[in-house]
């Protein structure tokens, strides 16, 4: 798994746990869908993603978008 498609698992996976902990704990935790969409979208823009960074420097095979 390259860098790209972890990224892209891992947003997917935050997204879906903070909406179904704010339909069922608090509806705080939609924050954190938001956190990573505007993340998502700043990435798009400036090819900065933070654990794209982190991924590479312990070692994983980067991919097209944040080689």
């Amino acid at each position: 798994m390259n860098i790209d498609r972890f990224v892209f698992a891992f947003a997917a996976t935050l997204i879906l746990a903070s909406v179904a902990l704010g339909h069922w704990v608090h509806a705080y935790w939609l924050l954190l869908t938001a956190f990573v969409g505007l993340n998502m979208l700043q990435a798009a823009f400036t090819g900065f993603c933070p654990l794209a960074a982190v991924l590479k420097k312990i070692g994983i095979k980067p991919g097209r978008a944040f080689g």
